[in-house]
């Protein structure tokens, strides 16, 4: 069957038609590195659908062992290793993954914290063809089977906010995950910028403790109302880092940084700048930039496709799909953002690297959670542990 091409663009958001597959996923059976041994003293963390690991990031700056990273994205997972070097990891479908694999490589030590980003494109707001019916709606099923047999003292959902919106699958999650764990898990949706984070990202997240109740109000604004610290703008964010014309990358620092949030970013990075480098545009897509007001919309049908200004919050990164387009402008220079833009929004320091091209970097760094924000996340768990 020939599909004309205005066809093909109906299809696109056509809820009835499949999601396109990551053609980086890996499908093979499941790939393991074991790690080094673990540290008697820490807490261990295990993230399932780790991605490239902004979740395990966070519990490490929080004191955190990360003993094991597990996803079906290779990408991620190089990434993933790359940060993590210690740690074990798993590629591969979920699916496909027994739990005893898990403890095998974990010895006779047991899982402090479980954790899973589930995938959370069926419930996203920016997804035109969301439904509840959306086979990636019940990944969330997988992860019990391994709360089951691993029988964690504390267990970590993430997923968007538009999970909320979603029928009534939160109430579902919340029992069933309960009854899995053997604990009672709440849900509450928490701001990014409220921990630290140059980004207007809101994501609900589920925690359950073997020990008691978890108290949400534990998880301590950083900035914000009633803190001493104001939002960290864009300019704060990345306004450091060397200007780019189209097609072009830098491997050094040109500026001293000049607010709080670069010095942080840029500490342990050995002045070695890496993913700093920009988009490939055609003209027109160069001269769209150039005409569009920071701040505002570069395409009207996209909304959230903005030209960032200095002053404001990025909006909600997202992956871009498969596709090699990019969602946001930069405030000064006519391009899309680079990958270490995109991770300094993320609030990734500089010393994280993402490994892949640009849009395989980009689908990692979109889908990512937070590190300032698992960072509070954890350092309010590891109170209760």
């Amino acid at each position: 069957m020939t599909i004309h091409h205005e066809d093909a663009k109906k299809l696109v958001w056509e809820k009835t038609v499949k999601v396109e597959e990551n053609s980086a996923y890996w499908n093979g059976q499941p790939q393991i590195k074991e790690g080094k041994k673990l540290p008697p003293k820490k807490p261990i963390v295990v993230e399932l659908f780790c991605g490239c690991g902004g979740t395990s990031l966070g519990f490490e700056m929080a004191g955190f062992h990360i003993a094991l990273g597990g996803d079906i994205h290779a990408p991620s997972i190089k990434t993933f290793q790359h940060n993590h070097p210690k740690s074990s990891t798993i590629l591969g479908d979920i699916k496909k993954i027994n739990p005893a694999q898990i403890q095998e490589i974990l010895g006779d030590r047991k899982v402090d914290v479980l954790i899973a980003g589930v995938p959370c494109q069926g419930f996203s707001l920016n997804n035109r063809k969301r439904h509840a019916e959306d086979d990636r709606n019940f990944m969330y099923k997988e992860f019990i089977r391994f709360v089951k047999k691993l029988q964690p003292k504390c267990i970590v959902v993430e997923n968007v906010s538009g999970m909320k919106s979603a029928g009534d699958f939160v109430k579902v999650i919340e029992k069933e995950l309960s009854q899995a764990g053997k604990m009672k898990v709440k849900s509450q949706l928490l701001f990014a910028p409220d921990y630290g984070v140059p980004q207007k990202r809101q994501r609900l997240f589920f925690i359950g403790l073997k020990s008691h109740d978890f108290d949400f109000s534990k998880i301590k604004k950083t900035h914000g109302e009633g803190t001493k610290n104001k939002y960290v703008t864009i300019k704060e964010a990345i306004g450091d880092l060397p200007s780019l014309k189209n097609n072009e990358s830098k491997s050094t620092y040109k500026k001293n940084p000049f607010s709080l949030y670069q010095k942080w970013a840029r500490k342990n990075c050995n002045s070695i700048l890496t993913n700093h480098f920009s988009p490939n545009h055609p003209t027109a897509t160069i001269e769209k930039i150039k005409n569009t007001t920071p701040g505002s919309p570069m395409y009207s049908r996209y909304k959230q496709r903005i030209r960032l200004s200095w002053d404001g919050l990025s909006p909600t990164q997202v992956s871009g799909g498969i596709r090699p387009q990019f969602q946001l402008g930069h405030p000064k220079d006519n391009r899309g953002l680079t990958i270490r833009e995109r991770c300094r929004i993320q609030s990734f320091p500089d010393s994280f690297e993402v490994k892949g091209g640009m849009v395989q970097a980009r689908v990692q760094t979109g889908n990512a959670v937070p590190p300032l924000l698992a960072k509070a996340i954890a350092k309010a768990i590891k109170k209760c542990l």
